[in-house]
């Protein structure tokens, strides 16, 4: 009864009414009489026409590229930036209506099932078909699709759950229909099957979109961007205009909303950031390729600060980023050849479409603006920009960040004052990530929690209450309390604090601040409100890399890499533990399972060193964590 109280506070009364009124949907049989398994029969033809022109992509970028689509045609397809798997066409068909399998789960985690309905497959074979112009890519394409479309009539087995999958397997349709055009196997009755499945799709969306307010997230945007293309591609068909509308509602609605001034995005997540920024960049690329107005002044600045929020995290050398919040391995619209863990290239279409600044100068990024034809007229080189929530010490060769997050909707980790540390370009103190949120547990988005992250934990207690497998509540919420900068403006030293542990009284304060050879990182907990006399245990994590590492005092270790190593000494300590893989290499405290591993992209996970710190008092504890660096 407390939970769902407080679930009534933090969630706000209209997002429950709104996940309500959705089960009362499935449950009363609404959306099974108002989504049958009929095909659309009207006589169309898209409105935009096929692509002027393909990018020219480098010989390095063509090869890659002809690789994946070779690996296609053999059969294999690569789920989540991954190793090839096999692609499975007919995943989640079956003769049950959606609504019915929606009450049933799946023998597996959904999320396997949906990746091959994305049809990211479908999107490296027109890249591949753009650079070699090979009729077999463009065959192969259709053969596939006909395929899934027989497979999975209107609205019957799983492909057909979740409008979010249905709006972004629509706009890759589109997408290739209109890449594809010119090829021999896009004949007239082809396309006409083709877009007749897209009108399906987006007769899917619009009855449940109530679910995808509740959500207030990527749900809503996708889907949203999926009214929005069919509205636009299909303008002749007789509901194009309500899907128009109603699409570009709440594409504005959504950006508006979820993305705040300082550009941070509502679910806190790096991978969900990219997410948004590649919805948002497919639609604006529509609307302009249709000739629609131009978005409200309010959509333009939030996107434009959102690109500010996410260059402000990516390594400007390799991409990467922290694996900041939920990762589900998310990567609509593959219009790329550099890896999965690489932001710039959304990341420089981004800045094109809504800076208008060419932030990279690199062509073998350019390969997703080119397809949006984005160009930029300010092309001077910028300072990279910060982050409020999660601010950077830069040096050479190093960053730093600190996670001070104010929350405004459901967070996602508990994560609050996590410390990201790279030296190099490696990640040495790593955010876990998120591995699977399906799987049975331990699982079941089991690395959400703080203990896993580089951050404090007080008497073995979450920042905040987990109150089930994506919702949090008593949010924790951080401010940034003092910096300091040195001659050139660069900061160096940041002072923060959290109030997750207020349930206790007690504070987190934590300071990040640059060393000549390192990093010093100084933790205390303070009492909070009023004189705290009781026992508390502190324990500090600091997640590291897999390398070999050796115990050189009792408060300090040295781990060795391939480029370089570096010490850790944790002053303040009474005991060090440390662990690998679930398993206990050092110390006195049992392992739990999900202890010492990191996930970079979903359903994947590798071992990786977790240090666990602990000290037992009364108010206030102190740990202190020096980093120094060797070659």
């Amino acid at each position: 009864m407390i939970k769902a109280i407080k679930a009534c506070r933090y969630l706000g009364i209209t997002k429950l009414w709104q996940y309500a009124l959705y089960q009362i949907g499935l449950k009363s049989g609404h959306y099974r009489r108002v989504t049958p398994s009929v095909r659309d029969t009207h006589t169309i033809a898209p409105s935009i026409g096929p692509f002027a022109s393909f990018p020219n992509p480098t010989p390095a970028q063509k090869d890659l590229t002809l690789a994946y689509a070779d690996e296609i045609g053999r059969g294999m397809l690569r789920l989540f930036g991954g190793e090839p798997v096999p692609l499975d066409l007919n995943a989640g068909s079956a003769p049950e209506h959606w609504t019915v399998l929606e009450e049933t789960p799946p023998e597996e985690d959904i999320k396997f099932i949906w990746e091959p309905g994305r049809f990211g497959w479908a999107i490296t074979l027109a890249r591949a078909f753009a650079f070699s112009k090979d009729p077999a890519d463009a065959q192969l394409f259709w053969d596939n699709t006909f395929q899934f479309l027989a497979a999975h009539p209107p609205n019957l087995g799983r492909q057909w759950q979740s409008a979010q999958e249905v709006a972004i397997r629509l706009m890759a349709m589109v997408f290739c229909d209109r890449a594809f055009a010119a090829a021999p196997s896009s004949t007239p009755a082809n396309r006409e099957r083709l877009w007749q499945a897209i009108a399906d799709h987006a007769q899917r969306i619009p009855p449940t979109l109530v679910y995808a307010r509740a959500q207030n997230n990527n749900h809503l945007l996708t889907e949203a961007a999926g009214l929005y293309t069919a509205g636009i591609y299909l303008a002749d068909h007789p509901q194009a205009e309500k899907w128009r509308r109603l699409g570009c509602r709440w594409l504005n609605w959504g950006f508006q909303h979820q993305i705040d001034e300082f550009g941070t995005y509502v679910q806190h997540s790096v991978n969900y950031h990219r997410l948004m920024l590649q919805t948002a960049l497919y639609a604006d690329h529509v609307r302009r390729s249709a000739g629609q107005p131009e978005w409200p002044e309010k959509t333009r600045s939030r996107l434009a600060s959102a690109t500010r929020w996410l260059w402000a995290l990516t390594d400007p050398q390799t991409g990467e980023t922290p694996n900041l919040g939920a990762n589900d391995g998310a990567y609509i619209l593959p219009l790329t050849a550099c890896p999965y863990s690489d932001f710039r290239p959304v990341l420089d279409a981004a800045a094109k479409a809504f800076l208008n600044q060419d932030i990279f100068d690199q062509p073998e990024l350019a390969e997703m603006a080119d397809w949006f034809t984005l160009t930029a007229s300010i092309a001077q080189k910028q300072p990279q920009p910060q982050a409020s929530d999660m601010l950077r010490i830069d040096g050479n060769d190093r960053r730093a960040f600190i996670r001070t997050a104010q929350f405004t909707d459901r967070p996602s980790h508990a994560d609050q004052l996590h410390v990201d540390l790279w030296w190099q370009g490696v990640n040495v103190t790593q955010d876990p990530g998120t591995y699977q949120y399906n799987a049975p547990s331990p699982w079941d988005n089991a690395l959400a929690g703080t203990q896993v992250h580089n951050t404090l934990t007080l008497d073995g207690e979450d920042q905040m209450l987990r109150a089930g497998r994506f919702l949090w509540l008593d949010w924790a919420q951080a401010q940034i309390l003092a910096h300091e900068i040195d001659d050139e403006s660069r900061i160096i030293r940041l002072t923060a604090e959290h109030d997750g542990y207020r349930k206790s009284d007690a504070l987190h304060q934590r300071t990040l601040a640059a060393d000549p050879r390192g990093w010093l990182v100084t933790d205390t907990v303070l009492p909070y409100g009023k004189p705290n006399k009781a026992v508390h245990t502190a324990t500090l994590t600091w997640l590291l890399p897999d390398w070999d590492y050796k115990f050189e005092e009792s408060n300090k270790i040295r781990l060795t890499g391939a480029e370089f190593s570096f010490s850790l000494t944790i002053s303040g300590a009474e005991h060090l533990n440390l662990f690998r893989a679930g398993e206990r290499l050092f110390g006195q405290i049992s392992p739990q399972p999900t202890w010492g591993w990191v996930s970079s992209t979903y359903g994947q996970r590798a071992p990786a060193l977790m240090l666990v710190a602990t000290l037992t008092g009364r108010l206030p504890l102190t740990l202190q964590s020096n980093w120094e660096f060797t070659e």
